[in-house]
Formats: structure tokens, C-alpha cells, sequence
């Protein structure tokens, strides 16, 4: 059985002490949550005093984005190993926002993944397509292609460390979202591609989370599905109650 992991990416919200406040009232909430695993990526001021927050919880933190190198001159970027030190046991990488605002390219999101790795960090990596490319009929050669370049070169113990969140960049902060089915088709065509491309006990292992305005009304919907794992939340993760909420989605 693959245990649920529901994770929630801040963005850029939440001052370091915003952050502490929402972490603290995390710990609070999810005191008695069920045999979940959670996880927060805040943003990078907020690391330190969300991991304070949520120390002795079971809550991961995690960093949004990482540098390849671990240090130099770098001016602006965080290495894997600095988010070790601050705190995090994982970070993201590969997100729609990320390849579209920053122009990130396969070759540097597979550094990344192998830069998070080599941190001891485990590894959400983001893949999805636009509307224009699933109204196209090219949703599964997209994000085959990125899962490609991404994680192609990594061995099947390196993927040990690697979640998989799919996020059809169509539904992320608008308010649509995927039907489940739509999401369970996306999910199959990924866990075969990790199967064929390594073998089929990577590809039962590996843990795929949804995203895309993921929210307690339709939580239960997506997670009902059977290679679908989990989810990775923007809005409403930034908010303890309805983050609780998903977290107890079972209980819906």
C-alpha cells in the first residue's frame, strides 16, 4: 500500500512570521491526524521558523526550489544542502511556475532532482500540461516528456526519493479542476511510464499526488482513485483548517 501524502506549496506567501503562525497552528490541528504524511513548502525566509513551528510533529518541510551547485558565487540562490541545515527533508522541483516564469529547462530540472538527492532531500518533481496542449490531445507525450528529462537518468533506488506530482497547469490557481477521472487517466499513463522505463515494483511504489485547486469539496473525489495518492495544495494549504481538513480527507 502506498500511503497518502498530502502536501501544501505556500508559494510566495506568508512572512517568517505569518509562516511560524501557520505552522504552529498545523501542529495544533493535526496533533491526531490519521496515517497520512504531510508536508509544507514555505517559502524560503519562512523555512526556519515553520521547521521551529513544527518541530517533534511529523509534518516534512520542505524548500520550492534549489540551486544545482552546493555553494559559490551564486548571488540569490539556496542550495540543497543549506535546506538540509534550515530544516527541510524535501523539496520541490519541476514546478509549472517555475518552468514558465524562470524558462526552466529539462536539463537543469534533472540537476535539480540530482542536486536534492545528493542533499539527503526527497524529491516532489512537477510535471503537467498546458490548454492549449490538452486541448491538443498532447497531455501524455508532454508530461512523458518531462518525466523523461527529469528523471529518465536516475537509477531505481534514486527514485526510491522521488513523489511525482501531476499538475495540468490549466487548473492551478484557477479554480478549475481536473475530474477524477480525468486525473486517474493522467495518473495510469504515468505509473506504466515509470514501470516500463524502470520496472513494475518502482512503478508500484511510486507515489503520484494530484494539484490543481485541490480543496475539501473535492478531495475525496480525487483521492478515490487508485493511482492517485496524494495532493499537492496551493490556496488551500494556507489556511490550518482547510489543510486539516484535506489531510483528514478520508473522513469527509
Amino acid at each position: 500500500m502506498r500511503r497518502p501524502l498530502i502536501a501544501g506549496n505556500w508559494k510566495m506567501n506568508t512572512t517568517p512570521e505569518e509562516g511560524a503562525e501557520l505552522g504552529r497552528a498545523l501542529a495544533k490541528a493535526l496533533v491526531d491526524a490519521p496515517a497520512v504524511d504531510v508536508a509544507v513548502y514555505p517559502p524560503f525566509l519562512s523555512i526556519g521558523p515553520v521547521a521551529q513551528a513544527l518541530r517533534g510533529t511529523d509534518v516534512a518541510v520542505g524548500g520550492q526550489d534549489l540551486h544545482t551547485e552546493t555553494g559559490g558565487a551564486y548571488t540569490g540562490n539556496t542550495s540543497g544542502e543549506m535546506l538540509a541545515a534550515a530544516g527541510c527533508t524535501t523539496v520541490l522541483v519541476g514546478h509549472s511556475e517555475r518552468r514558465t516564469y524562470e524558462q526552466e529547462s529539462g536539463e537543469l530540472l534533472a540537476a535539480k532532482t540530482r542536486a536534492g538527492l545528493r542533499a539527503g532531500l526527497w524529491v516532489t518533481f512537477c510535471c503537467g500540461e498546458t490548454d492549449a496542449q490538452r486541448d491538443a490531445g498532447d497531455t501524455l507525450d508532454v508530461v512523458r516528456g518531462q518525466l523523461a528529462d527529469g528523471l529518465g537518468g536516475l537509477t531505481a533506488n534514486e527514485l526510491r526519493n522521488v513523489v511525482i506530482a501531476y499538475e495540468p497547469v490549466w487548473a492551478i490557481g484557477t479554480g478549475r479542476t481536473a475530474t477524477p477521472e480525468q486525473a486517474q487517466d493522467v495518473h495510469a499513463a504515468i505509473r506504466a511510464w515509470v514501470t516500463s522505463t524502470w520496472d513494475a515494483g518502482v512503478g508500484r511504489s511510486m507515489r503520484i499526488l494530484y494539484g490543481g485547486s485541490v480543496k475539501p469539496t473535492n478531495v475525496v473525489g480525487i483521492m478515490a482513485k487508485p493511482d492517485i495518492d496524494g495532493a499537492l495544495v496551493g490556496g488551500a494549504s494556507l489556511k490550518a483548517d482547510s489543510f486539516d481538513a484535506l489531510v483528514r480527507f478520508q473522513s469527509l
